[in-house]
């Protein structure tokens, strides 16, 4: 079939950046080799010139030399050129590297930027709202039970002087007012009923401890 109907050759590929760089400097390079050939050729001139005299010989000598010089200056002159080409692709080079990096940059913002509003768009800032609202009464709630269990009963925070003088006074009336009583039912310093009749046979009267001692017992 390829044979009746033809076929399409194969599309060369496109020349690249890289591709053609590398083209160019291997051209430099065999230029490189001709300059330090005909460099070569030039000292030898120059070598024997300086041992010469003036006449034909020396003068053909220059001319021959001289066509050698036009010629390394035109291939310098290309070379110059090839490496102006290189600098330049090397510049659309690194363009178009920084390029793709940009674009590599932007493509992974993107994809931030889309997964940070569907995680974002699951949230619901009411809510949110909301729940902080009954955080700070819950707080509140907390803090008035805390005051109400650390509340006093009944006691006054600050007493009056002259209302400190009239209680002292008062404890004193009744310290003396219990004195008194004791007195009436006490006789030698027993109590009424732990005194008794003493024995005509007993010249002194029990002790108190003894007393004190058998009334216990």
């Amino acid at each position: 079939m390829n044979r009746l109907f033809g076929s399409s050759a194969p599309k060369a590929p496109k020349p690249t950046l890289n591709s053609a760089i590398s083209n160019i400097e291997a051209h430099i390079s065999s230029i490189d080799v001709k300059l330090a050939s005909i460099n070569a050729e030039l000292q030898g001139y120059q070598s024997k010139l300086s041992k010469m005299r003036e006449g034909p010989g020396k003068s053909a000598l220059k001319q021959k030399a001289a066509k050698v010089l036009r010629e390394r200056k035109r291939y310098e002159a290309q070379r110059d050129q090839l490496q102006s080409q290189v600098w330049n692709m090397e510049q659309a080079q690194a363009m178009q590297d920084n390029l793709k990096n940009t674009m590599v940059t932007i493509d992974a913002l993107k994809s931030t930027n889309k997964a940070l509003r569907k995680e974002y768009g699951k949230v619901d800032i009411d809510k949110i709202e909301r729940m902080q609202d009954e955080m700070a009464d819950l707080l509140d709630i907390g803090n008035e039970i805390q005051e109400s269990l650390a509340r006093s009963y009944d006691i006054p925070e600050d007493v009056d002087e002259a209302e400190l003088d009239a209680e002292l006074e008062a404890l004193g009336e009744e310290v003396e007012l219990e004195r008194e009583m004791a007195g009436g039912t006490m006789e030698g310093g027993l109590p009424s009923f732990l005194q008794d009749e003493v024995p005509e046979f007993i010249d002194e009267p029990p002790s108190v401890a003894g007393k004190v001692k058998e009334a216990a017992g």
